[in-house]
């Protein structure tokens, strides 16, 4: 440092304001370069070594303020006799004055001066920042006097928590001391109570536009469990008691020691990841993106498992400590809040009734209290009872008693599990007393709910490395109970109708509830999790308190909880062996009504944008038909009784067209075309056909497209001359208008014309807006007419995006011939983009392969493409040879097309 001032000393011989404060720059930035080159390569070789890492960024900060601060004041506008006012002290604030600084934190600034400022300081302070920002800093500044500091510090809680941790760093010490002198007095020691408020106000604010939940992609900083909860606890007992480090709170009787120790682990795990966040993306950024996790994971450490990839595991730590941060942030925060609440009115507390609590427990600050903790815990149950007491009164549970029930965790073993009593308390938290979500969020953030059922603790805070889902596994599991919940109250009547109707009639809520505890709970293993999770439940539910019916059915739900799903989303239901295969495989009406609840419910809780109309209208078809299966006979699924029912409703929905034209209509199409699609579609491509045979044009296309609301997608029809590479050609097109296309059929009549029908989503997931289905419909015709050729036009617009090029997606494709009377299903698991379904379309056709049917199903960056096809003769792909032919072809598409997208 001292060289630094002679250097800038020298520099000014000769040199005028400009020339010098040039040099100056030069030589810090040449210092900052090699500072921060330093500390990073600490980091590197040290990559947990986080407190060295942000005390390092301050101090070289530090000296690059201090040379600014000498070259403005001592050797640019030098003042040797300043009056009493001509008095400058630059302080550091916020983070920068903890002395905690990440590689591109800001630097906030205050510059103090005793009265109003004078036209010396004020140069001082333009030179010193013209200094920093000509350093690329990202400086934060205000200029006060004292007095400015204490008004505004009473007036907004930001100001006053800024100057909570302010630091000196140059200038007049005296007027520093003065200023910590009066904060003190005159602003710490005043309005306690209003300060704590005002930061669990902010706390709660900062959580809801972050999101409540553990996010997948999180806010380092500013999210849930994130540094700013840290941050809030210190700030609010810094107020309070006047602590420089939080270890002083463990002496006050505020933090436990083994409290302290997570505290200290918590945050150091918190800024080592945002110090490697920082440095990876090469700014400021808090936003833990999935790009950013595998490099973050990779820089920490994390190695590929059997079965898990390391930045899962890493994410998985990220979310233990942050829901710990949150469970013992939340604690500690009521007490502190606790302590700063006046007694109420001694009217009200005379008038007042407070709440019935049973014997073990009191009320505290209307909060549920344990009443002898030396004898509530000679009996584990009351483990569980505080929880069932909680929700039974609707209190929140007193903070020392949650520090309780988590220091005794280890009471909960087999022989308590195993006893009637815990199994009915269990159970009923789930089925009795409503709002089952708050008591198992809560059993679960304080580890009861793994202690309880052991076989839940490795799902805890796990993450699924995709964009697919929201939450992490065990928060899923809440949500999806959360969900069925909200069904019970009569809260999702008119979103999900068939669900709220099902449960009025009546089903099994406790098997249901706990095959929902436990449908995931096989996850992170290299099986099948579906597979493995039936294992598990084998042995939990009866644990629970379930009997052997009861416990095979959970199993059983557990085994196929994606069953109906899959069917409704990635098979053409209106085939009638999708259904029959599916009935065959439910058996009775009870267990599809489980299933249904246990289908909507898991998607609903996969993610907040999830759920859609399209996947609701899927699953009713499915449901209906399935049930009239079951109950009918499987005969009133077969061809002819669909077909003659589909042409009784054309015949009803077209009143003016003269029985001779109608039966023409009937008779030119093919028995598949009449049990696929709605009378709607039916009646327009009737329409359209009759305008195609009174047009000479080979050439002409006729494009209809409709908003179908129920399904939440747009319905495009075409009509043409049927000629090869028709469904391609169309795929193309779509893709090029920016269309998702979520289903597609393609029928052949008779006489030589082709009718397609698809249903299509902009990039939100939603119909297109009407008003833009003409321009729509022009791109679309010159895209089928050859005027843009869709291969080449793609080429700029499919792209993966950066965010999603950190996930892998391996590619599987199967052949099922089993799975319809007269196609063979080809499935092609992979990733998604824009040109993908032309791609694999376009190479089926060069390979002569009819594409009659296409069902897609999008799971965040992953798609599975199902096609019904058959060859140029009409038959099955049953040969070995002509799969793997076709299998090969279609890797290359996808590799071609994964490569041109990523360039």
């Amino acid at each position: 440092m001292e060289r630094l001032k002679a250097d800038v000393q020298t520099n000014a011989q000769g040199n005028d304001g400009t020339a010098l404060r040039s040099e100056v720059v030069s030589l810090l930035r040449a210092a900052n370069k090699e500072g921060r080159a330093a500390i990073a390569a600490a980091f590197e070789a040290h990559p947990w070594d986080a407190r060295a890492l942000t005390r390092s960024y301050s101090f070289l900060t530090d000296g690059l303020l201090e040379i600014a601060l000498f070259t403005a004041k001592d050797i640019l506008h030098p003042n040797p006799n300043p009056t009493s006012g001509e008095r400058i002290a630059v302080l550091a604030v916020g983070g920068y004055g903890r002395g905690e600084m990440a590689p591109f934190s800001d630097v906030d600034l205050l510059f103090l001066t005793p009265y109003k400022i004078t036209a010396w300081a004020e140069s001082v302070i333009e030179s010193m920042l013209y200094i920093l920002w000509d350093l690329r800093l990202k400086v934060g500044h205000s200029s006060r006097t004292i007095k400015d500091c204490l008004r505004l510090g009473a007036e907004d809680y930001t100001i006053c928590t800024a100057m909570l941790e302010h630091r000196f760093l140059g200038g007049d010490r005296a007027l520093a001391t003065e200023l910590e002198q009066r904060l003190d007095a005159e602003l710490f020691s005043q309005n306690a109570r209003d300060f704590v408020e005002a930061k669990l106000s902010e706390r709660e604010a900062r959580h809801k536009k972050q999101g409540q939940r553990y996010m997948v992609e999180p806010n380092v900083k500013e999210g849930k469990g994130g540094l700013r909860d840290l941050q809030s606890l210190f700030w609010i007992a810094k107020y309070l008691y006047r602590v420089s480090d939080v270890a002083e709170l463990v002496d006050l009787g505020l933090f436990q020691p083994e409290e302290f120790e997570f505290f200290a682990k918590a945050e150091n795990f918190l800024w080592a990841v945002r110090g490697h966040l920082h440095l990876v993306a090469g700014r400021a950024t808090e936003q833990l993106n999935f790009d950013l996790q595998v490099e973050v994971a990779n820089r920490l450490g994390y190695k590929n498992t059997r079965g898990r990839r390391g930045v899962e595991l890493f994410m998985q730590d990220y979310f233990r400590h942050a829901t710990r941060v949150g469970d013992v942030t939340r604690i500690l925060l009521t007490k502190l809040e606790e302590s700063q609440q006046k007694n109420a009115p001694l009217l009200k507390r005379i008038f007042h009734r407070k709440p019935r609590v049973k014997p073990a427990f009191s009320v505290d600050h209307n909060r549920l209290q344990i009443s002898d903790p030396d004898t509530f815990f000679t009996d584990k149950l009351n483990l569980l009872r505080i929880f069932e007491e909680a929700l039974r009164t609707g209190m929140l549970i007193h903070a020392d008693a949650m520090r309780l029930v988590t220091a005794n965790l280890h009471l909960i073993d087999d022989k308590m599990r195993k006893t009637p009593e815990a199994q009915r308390i269990f159970l009923d938290l789930l089925i009795k007393h409503g709002n089952p979500e708050r008591a198992l969020r809560r059993m679960n953030e304080l580890g009861v709910l793994s202690a309880f059922v052991p076989e839940f603790e490795p799902i805890v805070a796990m993450m699924q490395f995709n964009m697919y889902h929201s939450y992490t596994v065990d928060e899923h599991t809440i949500q999806v109970i959360s969900n069925f919940d909200h069904i019970e109250r009569g809260e999702l009547e008119d979103e999900l109708p068939l669900s709220s109707e099902i449960l009025r009639n009546g089903l099994n809520r406790k098997v249901l509830m706990v095959a929902m505890l436990l449908h995931d709970i096989g996850k992170g293993r290299e099986q099948d999790h579906s597979i493995l999770g039936a294992q598990i439940a084998r042995k939990v539910a009866p644990r629970l308190g379930l009997n052997k019916s009861e416990s095979e059915t959970v199993e059983w739900l557990v085994r196929y909880h994606l069953l109906m799903s899959d069917m409704a989303q990635k098979r053409d239901i209106s085939d009638p062996r999708t259904v029959r295969d599916f009935a065959k495989a439910v058996q009775t009406v009870k267990r599809l009504d489980l299933l249904l609840l246990l289908t909507v419910c898991d998607i609903r809780g996969v993610g907040p944008d999830t759920w859609n109309n399209w996947k609701a209208t899927l699953l009713r078809n499915l449901y209906a038909q399935t049930r009239a299966a079951l109950e009918n006979g499987m005969e009133a699924l077969n061809r002819e009784h669909r077909g003659a029912e589909a042409k009784k409703n054309l015949r009803a929905a077209l009143p003016d067209w003269s029985k001779s034209d109608l039966k023409r209509e009937t008779a030119r199409h093919y028995p598949p075309y009449w049990q696929g699609l709605h009378v709607s579609a039916h009646a327009d491509f009737a329409d359209m056909l009759r305008e195609l045979d009174g047009c000479d044009d080979e050439a002409t296309v006729l494009i209809r497209l409709h908003p179908d609301e129920e399904r939440d997608a747009t319905r495009a029809c075409f009509a043409m001359p049927d000629h090869p590479g028709i469904f391609a050609r169309v795929a193309g097109a779509l893709a090029l208008v920016g269309a998702n296309v979520v289903d597609a059929r393609s029928y052949t009549t008779k006489d030589g014309y082709v009718t397609d029908a698809f249903w299509i989503q902009d990039t939100e997931g939603s119909p297109f807006e009407v008003s833009r289905l003409p321009r729509l419909k022009q791109m679309i015709n010159k895209t089928l007419k050859g005027e843009v050729i869709a291969r080449d036009a793609l080429k700029s617009r499919d792209k993966i995006k950066k965010r999603e090029r950190a996930f892998s997606v391996p590619t599987h494709i199967t052949f099922d011939n089993d799975g319809s009377e007269i196609y063979t299903i080809i499935e092609v698991d992979t990733r998604d983009r824009p040109g993908l379904l032309y791609d694999l379309a376009r190479t089926l056709t060069e390979l002569n392969v009819y594409v009659a049917n296409a069902v897609i199903a999008t799971y965040g960056e992953q798609v599975v493409d199902t096609f019904y096809v058959k060859d140029m003769f009409g038959l099955k792909y049953y040969s070995d040879s002509k799969q793997k032919s076709l299998e090969k072809r279609l890797r290359e598409a996808i590799s071609a097309g994964v490569k041109r997208a990523q360039t």
